[in-house]
């Protein structure tokens, strides 16, 4: 559009904004009248377009401080009935040779580019709204900041998928052995692998099980939050397994072999040296946890347990042994520590 033509164009009205606004209001009103009438927002609407087209006109001149100023003292003076005759003989002058001496310089041919003294043009915002670029300066004499309303548009670019978010409860015989699930998220029905030696609270992100990309990006991820019920025999340190075992007085004092049960309802025996304390922990290499191509350690504390009761003969055969033990004092050691 050339200058003359301004006269007919109420550019404020255009964007709703008072002569007197300032360039956030300006830029504001913009930005939501192209968002409304964006060809993308209108498919094959022909009214939109001319008008998305006649925002963007508005905005390239009242974004621009030198083009405002311009435009204000043209309608300014259209409105008082001024009428110029060239030099010529008649032939009107055109408002280029008129406020060229009064503002430096002639029109821009009648494009208006984007890209204002002031604040950006509207090249810059939508690259905001829209997530691209308008390619160049943007013009509006006849096209839009993307390329022409009747070009290519261009092609989005591939993005991964959201993830989803789910949770769920295992058993702690689950977690040592690792469980097959079956989810049903979005209507689709999956079954996914939790792994052997999950924790309680740990988060397992399952690649490419999430939504689906957006053109032909990858699929995003599924995220399963785990909750592991506590065993009461049973806790895992790591990839090791941990349990503390009952033993007898004589299996610590003369040493014994014993089964110790695992998760999984097999066993592994135990051989329990001659004169064990209570407390002592036993090594068992790679009974444990199983986690890739290794496994853990199951770890057994011992702690020496008596009867509830015993029988007359029992506590006469104790009786006796106590004798036979003297003055051996089982805290020696422990009083020499605190004296330290």
């Amino acid at each position: 559009m050339a200058e003359q033509d301004w006269l007919d164009q109420d550019f404020y009205k255009v964007l709703g904004v008072d002569k007197k606004a300032d360039e956030k209001e300006i830029r504001k009103a913009y930005r939501k009248l192209a968002r409304k009438w964006h060809p993308d927002q209108n498919a094959g609407d022909a009214k939109a377009e001319a008008k998305f087209k006649e925002i963007g006109e508005a905005f390239a001149v009242l974004s621009d401080k030198d083009q405002r100023e311009r435009y204000d003292a043209i309608r300014a003076m259209g409105a008082g009935g001024a009428r110029f005759q060239g030099a010529g003989g008649g032939q009107s002058a055109g408002f280029e040779d008129l406020f060229g001496g009064m503002f430096g310089g002639g029109a821009p041919g009648g494009q208006y580019q984007g890209g204002g003294a002031g604040f950006g043009g509207a090249d810059d915002i939508f690259s905001s709204l829209f997530g691209g670029s308008g390619g160049g300066g943007a013009s509006y004499g006849g096209g839009s900041p993307f390329g022409g309303f009747g070009g290519q548009r261009s092609t989005p670019r591939p993005q991964k998928g959201g993830d989803i978010s789910t949770s769920t409860t295992l058993t702690f015989k689950q977690a040592y052995e690792g469980e097959t699930l079956q989810f049903t998220m979005d209507g689709k029905s999956m079954k996914v692998r939790i792994p052997a030696g999950v924790r309680d609270g740990q988060k397992i992100r399952l690649r490419g099980k999430g939504q689906p990309g957006v053109a032909g990006g990858p699929a995003g991820d599924l995220v399963v939050q785990v909750t592991v019920e506590k065993s009461a025999a049973f806790t895992m340190d790591g990839a090791n397994l941990r349990v503390k075992v009952p033993v007898s007085y004589p299996e610590a004092a003369l040493g014994a072999r014993i089964d110790v049960p695992l998760p999984d309802g097999t066993k592994v025996g135990v051989k329990v040296p001659a004169n064990t304390s209570s407390g002592r922990v036993l090594r068992v290499r790679e009974r444990g946890v199983k986690r890739a191509s290794k496994r853990g350690d199951v770890l057994v504390e011992l702690q020496i347990t008596t009867p509830a009761e015993l029988s007359e003969d029992a506590r006469a055969n104790v009786e006796a042994l106590a004798a036979q033990l003297g003055d051996w004092d089982p805290r020696e050691a422990l009083k020499v520590a605190a004296a330290k």
